[in-house]
């Protein structure tokens, strides 16, 4: 209970807190403005608020049991996401950057950096759970039919020859005999050893006395260095310096959460079914027993309508059509008497338009002059700043006013389990049961108007022109889509879903993503980001920058249909960065926290399969249709570079690895809001591809870097400890990230697995991890040097958006930088 009740608070918080901001946001939008610094400010200030928002109302959702709650948090969240993602398309429009720093943002608000992280919601796995293992199975059988298992591809075995195996073995066995007999013969040097001790000395024991003190002085001295050692360690816990003992242990209240998370999902789980079955239930009984009521009032209602209109224009009105929505048009939540009064005030608005047309064509001249000076007008509105319009602040809107006339102050006391309430689905069901009736009532009452109409006015029902007008217009739309069919046509009309799939399976072209959350992509913030930018230097961006970007541009649309119809939209994604800097790694996290299918186009992969102008089309017409279908779908394209060479090797030629270089851009002509389709390019060396057709295709280019400092100091902490490893104070694990400066986070985790074997981590007890095994065993690596950052640096500010970052910096104003960007 005591939960429910501070995540409630939580919630009633969360929502004041976004009332306000929704309140402020107009406000400071619709103003025009020109200081490019106090746009950003604000724009920053919006977007830092915003994911506050977003963590609260993404926890709540998750821990809330009652249903409807649920169905106006998820709501308001999916709005919350739209609008950061809104927000951050401003940001980049206006910094022509992909990356932004918050620092004064942030110690303004009194917040930590650790709180810009932005989460991925449970409910992408969670709603789809059942889905994704059925589909994981079904990959997995047909991997193990077709002889492709990969469960054992991590640690394969390599059969050596019979004579190279008994040769092991001897030279095993020889090992072990020479460890035994060299033990033996030291256990005769000691006896020996000591028998001379003996001699020399004699039988005469010395002043026992003298040895009982020379015991005590080694064992105080050994027992006084171990309590200085603990007393500097409890001191340094004090400071915070170091961790508590069992920091790392999983605690009794840790345990004790995860089975309350699990009782909720199940609680969750429970209430959702009821609701969806009360929805049912309650619908039926109303439709007994105000089912007829409705009917009659609705019959009245119009009825009264005729007659009035009658009385009021001399003639009975004409009904609504269907497709106009009949008489809810009329009647929408209005007493008759409204209704009349619209009447009149449409007559006297008619009158009114006439007597205007007349003295507009009497006054032709003055309306021109007119015309030039609100052109005038409008070139210096054009060149202040103005927020672009945003989709997602009415349905924030929305659920704030629902919010506020249902939960707001509603009393809940009688609602102990947080089950579903049913006045909530009566005042919902009575609607949609009155909007159905009407339906009816209206084809009644046509066939009765038709019937006054004869009796009273003696008038014959003409022909409708509008029909066939209607029928025009629909011939000219069976036009259009016949001519789309045509473009659009189905290479695999006569083949099922299944069967394409397991085909591509075979082929490999559709993979098992590895399981990597994107958490474990480990980093840091960039601290100096905003310093670095006031002296005109721009920084490098930090891991966690890169990880927030692909929450954004990647998990984010694909996660929620809602987000993807409505937000900016992304349709491809670029990769570019030194090798083993985990760009491979964030592919496979993107479809892992979204449950996505895993499509692999890389040239290496497609080469030999499906030859041919007509293979390729059937490839891609079998990848996309299957992607389309079972969306969320991450396309990868794995060195993406070879698609767009400048000039192929000799040795690539074999390979055709530019195949897909002119079907790339009509492929992302045909994606739509609505599929959930992810294009990701990765590559080493984006300079050996042609730049135009290279950035034509990719929408959104991230630089991934090598780690900075405080990332490596992260990175050999986490890594150690996931590998077995014991941190000490032995092991100074800053000095390892110093001197380990241009290393990736490939060549890291490789030299952890190599330092910690079984062996190694079973003799930390006696003997303590140094930094020095790490470093002798980093140093036959080749790190990444400055000349090769600097190379991604230059090439990325031949992109279009760092040639406007450039010319931006350089001097020229955003709005000259983006002119040119365009002409180019």
């Amino acid at each position: 209970t005591t939960p429910s009740l501070m995540y409630n608070k939580m919630w009633h918080q969360t929502q004041e807190a976004l009332g306000a901001l929704l309140d402020k946001e107009p406000q400071k939008m619709i103003e025009p403005q020109r200081n490019q610094v106090f746009i950003f400010q604000t724009l920053a200030t919006f977007y830092v608020k915003y994911v506050q928002i977003f963590r609260n109302l993404e926890n709540v959702y998750d821990q809330f049991v009652h249903p409807q709650k649920r169905i106006l948090i998820r709501k308001v969240l999916d709005g919350v996401m739209g609008r950061i993602l809104e927000l951050k398309n401003e940001m980049v429009e206006l910094e022509l950057t992909e990356f932004h720093y918050f620092d004064d943002i942030l110690q303004d608000l009194k917040l930590a950096p650790q709180q810009l992280d932005i989460p991925i919601p449970k409910y992408f796995l969670k709603e789809k759970l059942e889905v994704i293992k059925g589909r994981e199975k079904i990959l997995a059988q047909i991997l193990a039919d077709s002889g492709i298992d990969t469960s054992d591809m991590k640690y394969p075995v390599k059969s050596i020859p019979f004579d190279e195996a008994v040769k092991l073995i001897q030279v095993a066995e020889r090992a072990r005999q020479g460890r035994l007999r060299a033990l033996f013969m030291k256990q005769i040097y000691l006896q020996e050893y000591r028998a001379k001790q003996s001699k020399m000395l004699g039988k005469k024991v010395t002043d026992t006395w003298a040895a009982a003190l020379r015991i005590q002085k080694v064992w105080r001295r050994f027992h006084q260095c171990k309590e200085t050692e603990k007393l500097r360690e409890e001191e340094m816990i004090f400071l915070g310096m170091n961790p508590p003992p069992l920091f790392n242990e999983v605690s009794a209240t840790v345990i004790q959460a995860e089975k309350v998370d699990r009782l909720r999902n199940e609680v969750q789980i429970k209430h959702e079914e009821d609701y969806r079955e009360a929805l049912v239930t309650i619908k039926n009984d109303l439709k007994l027993i105000e089912g007829v009521d409705i009917k009659e009032n609705l019959q009245d209602q119009i009825r009264h309508w005729f007659i009035e209109c009658r009385n009021l224009t001399g003639t009975f009105p004409d009904y609504p059509d269907v497709e106009e929505g009949g008489s809810a048009i009329i009647f929408s939540d209005k007493t008759i008497q409204q209704v009349i009064e619209d009447i009149i005030a449409n007559q006297e608005e008619e009158e009114k338009n006439k007597k205007k047309k007349k003295k507009k064509e009497k006054q032709p001249k003055k309306a021109k002059k007119q015309k030039k000076g609100t052109k005038e007008k409008n070139k210096e509105e054009d060149e202040k700043w103005k927020m672009s319009p945003s989709l997602f602040l009415p349905a924030m809107k929305e659920g704030c006013n629902a919010y506020k006339e249902i939960w707001m102050k509603k009393d809940e006391s009688w609602n102990f389990s947080q089950d579903y309430d049913p006045e909530l689905i009566k005042e919902e069901k009575r609607k949609e049961l009155q909007s159905e009736i009407r339906i009816q009532v209206d084809e009644l009452m046509r066939q009765e108007l038709k019937n006054l109409k004869l009796a009273v006015d003696r008038e014959r029902e003409r022909p409708v022109k509008a029909g066939k007008k209607k029928d025009k217009k629909k011939g000219k739309k069976g036009k259009k889509k016949e001519k789309k069919a045509k473009k659009d046509k189905d290479l695999t009309a006569d083949r099922t879903i299944e069967s394409l799939y397991k085909e591509l399976v075979e082929e490999g072209l559709l993979i098992q993503a590895l399981k990597v959350n994107l958490s474990d992509y480990i980093g840091e913030y960039s601290y100096l980001g905003t310093t670095l930018r006031q002296v005109s230097i721009e920084p490098m961006p930090s891991l966690l920058d890169v990880r927030q970007l692909i929450t954004l541009y990647g998990i984010w649309p694909l996660g929620s249909a809602a987000v993807h119809e409505k937000a900016p939209l992304v349709k491809s994604l670029l990769l570019a960065g030194p090798s083993g800097v985990g760009k491979k790694m964030l592919v496979h996290a993107i479809c892992t926290e979204t449950g996505a299918n895993l499509f692999n186009l890389s040239s290496s992969n497609i080469a030999g399969k499906y030859p041919g102008k007509n293979g390729l089309q059937m490839m891609l017409h079998a990848v996309f249709k299957v992607a389309r279908q079972l969306q969320p779908s991450v396309v990868w394209i794995e060195d993406t570079e070879k698609t767009f060479y400048k000039k192929v090797p000799n040795a690539e030629k074999m390979n055709e690895p530019k195949r897909l270089k002119k079907h790339l851009p009509q492929i992302l002509k045909l994606l739509k809001p609505d599929d959930r389709i992810l294009i990701v390019g990765t590559t080493r060396r984006p300079f050996d591809a042609e730049l135009q057709s290279f950035c034509k295709v990719y929408q959104k280019i991230i630089l991934v870097p090598r780690p900075d400092y405080a990332s490596r100091y992260v990175l050999w902490k986490q890594i150690i400890e996931r590998n077995g490893g014991v941190l000490t104070s032995a092991l100074n694990v800053s000095c390892l990230a110093k001197v380990t400066d241009g290393f990736t986070q490939g060549h890291i985790v490789k030299v952890v697995k190599d330092v910690l074997t079984d062996q190694r981590i079973r003799r930390q007890i006696h003997k303590p991890l140094t930094a020095v095994e790490f470093i002798t065993a980093i140093t036959s690596m080749n790190p990444v040097y400055k000349e090769e950052e600097e190379s991604f640096k230059n090439w990325y500010a031949k992109t279009p958006l760092g040639k406007k970052r450039a010319l931006a910096i350089t001097g020229g104003s955003t709005e000259k930088a983006k002119d040119k960007g365009k002409r180019k």
